[in-house]
């Protein structure tokens, strides 16, 4: 029990809608708009002292729960009506303690409103509990926003046992005792960070590929944007269900990145694969990967890891092991990671990385990094195409934890309007230039972002 604890005194929530400026594909299937859930919470201290905090977040129905039996719009309505009853649940929460602590009990009683809420509406498929933690990730961001600037400081200058009651071994298991959060995040951001760029599916690589222009001033093909970002990592989406294509796509992707980055006297840049859990099995991952390394050695060389290539629920599918693939190049899991249960089980199916994302929590991300570190994995921060004040939260999240090696920022390709304000306030994260962020700017109060 600490003095600096806090106690959630009232909280309150909108929303915001956006149209993208061009459709991405994800999982095979075209997006072209965004819902942003945003949290206003207050807070008292054991000593009285009141605090604010703001968290936000895109839904991102679509990713976090796809379904073949259910529409878009019935989708993000389960979601919205989840965060209804997650901010009744924050209403009558009176615990004190710290947001980690505050965080995982939430999160348990959001996964079981989940569950309970599935059935309430009788829905043909269950809410998943990727859905509810993304519904409640910026419930917990407002929650370490709030400490944060209630005690004037950064939220990871708050993660050691001056400040925590607990060490990890509390909330992870015995395998854990004696480490703090604060052994495995650093106090201050990275000055600066690259940026994967993502060259989506649908996105045209050249002007052969370009039916029309957006005209808004912003590139449409992968040489504009190169040369207007001065691009140095690239994530390139996959279908996963044609090898040919996928084998296409990846070296013109990269004949079109070594034209420019020449011209450009650049001699290293980057790749990351994503198959969007959309590849029938491990075997479909390591043809698309020896023939890649055939056709371009050196494309093959760029590729630093391959995200999430077969399907999420990996006690559903054991057969999907990883360990040959991960022999090629690290192999990543991203949405089947959602708690310690499943990153052991990806560890033991092969998997030697995992993506940490800001909308699966703050506090679960900080938890998930120790673990990640502990079993000596690789290590990412990935985006939801994330605007505002939610890019702000997972750049944070990047740049304060040591082996990122670089920020995804999607909201600047596809969704810019939404950034529109933070833009000005926070120009190193949203004016990319040498293929970079500045980031040092990521070390204001609370999650750094200002309501």
């Amino acid at each position: 029990m600490k003095s600096t604890d806090i106690r959630i005194t009232d909280v309150r929530l909108d929303y915001e809608h956006y149209d993208y400026r061009t459709v991405m594909k994800f999982g095979g299937v075209p997006v072209d708009k965004a819902t942003i859930l945003n949290v206003h919470l207050d807070v008292v201290s054991r000593e009285g002292h009141p605090g604010r905090g703001f968290g936000s977040m895109p839904l991102s129905n679509i990713w976090a729960f796809p379904s073949k039996q259910l529409s878009y719009d019935q989708t993000l309505g389960a979601m919205t009506k989840l965060a209804e009853r997650f901010e009744s649940i924050v209403k009558e929460f009176s615990d004190f303690g710290h947001p980690v602590d505050l965080g995982v009990r939430l999160e348990h009683q959001f996964v079981a409103a989940a569950t309970a809420l599935s059935t309430e509406l009788e829905l043909a498929e269950p809410i998943p509990k990727l859905a509810a933690l993304v519904t409640g990730s910026p419930f917990d961001a407002a929650i370490h926003d709030a400490f944060g600037k209630l005690h004037g400081l950064s939220c990871y200058k708050t993660y050691g046992p001056d400040w925590m009651s607990h060490d990890v071994s509390h909330y992870l298991g015995d395998g854990y005792q004696g480490d703090w959060i604060s052994d495995f995040v650093s106090e201050t951001p990275k000055p600066t960070m690259p940026l994967y760029h993502l060259v989506g599916a649908l996105d045209p690589l050249d002007d052969g590929e370009l039916d029309q222009p957006t005209g808004d001033g912003l590139p449409d093909t992968l040489p504009q944007w190169i040369g207007h970002n001065g691009l140095t990592h690239m994530k390139i989406k996959l279908n996963g269900d044609d090898v040919q294509w996928d084998l296409e796509r990846v070296i013109k992707v990269d004949r079109i990145a070594a034209e420019c980055q020449v011209k450009r006297g650049v001699e290293q840049w980057f790749y990351s694969l994503d198959f969007n859990e959309r590849c029938p099995n491990v075997e479909y991952l390591i043809e698309v990967l020896e023939r890649i390394k055939e056709k371009s050695p050196a494309g093959f060389d760029r590729i630093q890891y391959v995200e999430q290539p077969t399907a999420r629920d990996l006690k559903a599918h054991p057969d999907n092991k990883m360990h040959r693939a991960a022999e090629l190049k690290p192999v990543v899991i991203d949405e089947s990671l959602t708690d310690l249960e499943t990153l052991l089980l990806a560890h033991e199916m092969g998997y030697t990385g995992a993506a940490l994302k800001a909308c699966k929590g703050q506090s679960q991300s900080l938890l998930m990094a120790v673990a990640i570190k502990k079993l000596n994995m690789f290590l990412c921060v990935q985006d939801l195409t994330c605007p505002g004040a939610s890019l702000i939260h997972s750049a944070g999240l990047a740049a304060h934890i040591p082996g990122v090696a670089a920020i995804e920022s999607n909201s600047r390709q596809y969704c810019p309007v939404a950034n529109h304000g933070w833009d000005s306030r926070f120009s190193g994260i949203f004016d990319v230039k040498n293929g970079s962020m500045k980031t040092a700017c990521l070390d204001g109060p609370g999650l750094g972002a200002v309501e």
